[in-house]
């Protein structure tokens, strides 16, 4: 993927409406899980337990967290685009955010995104809604869709 360069969010103010690049994809490993699992406490066992996930699971095979696509969000993002003038971002929050299809054990997740919204925050920041879509490699249904709000100041 190759990242779009702003000088500065006047210049970035002109993607309203349209699409970034599409994301590199990442494989999602168990360790991964695991870390993520670990980080936020939520240790069922469909995350965690591959022998019991290949034995109860019907996916043969433990699963993400839905939250974890989420979370891989402001890196996404990150990578995607860069305003140099910026000082700092924050995740403001999310809206409509739906897991249409599980994520399992090694599969590999980019995400497709374009700005649908972009809003003055201060005098020196904006607030900016991403439409997302996190797909899954040889998947017709994403992992996630949401509406991604982000706070960014120079």
């Amino acid at each position: 993927m190759k990242q779009i360069n702003f000088k500065n969010i006047s210049e970035f103010r002109k993607m309203l409406g349209k699409s970034l690049p599409d994301g590199d994809w990442y494989i999602i490993t168990q360790q991964m899980i695991n870390d993520f699992a670990n980080a936020t406490l939520d240790k069922q066992w469909i995350h965690i337990d591959e022998e019991r996930a290949k034995k109860e699971s019907p996916f043969k095979k433990t699963v993400a967290h839905g939250f974890m696509s989420v979370a891989m969000i402001s890196k996404m993002l990150d990578n995607a685009f860069k305003i140099k003038s910026l000082k700092m971002g924050l995740n403001y929050g999310m809206n409509k955010v739906r897991f249409p299809n599980p994520v399992l054990v090694n599969s590999e997740l980019r995400m497709l995104s374009s700005i649908k919204e972009i809003e003055n925050l201060g005098v020196s920041g904006i607030k900016v809604t991403f439409n997302c879509i996190i797909e899954i490699k040889g998947q017709e249904k994403p992992a996630c869709v949401v509406e991604f709000i982000a706070a960014l100041f120079e």
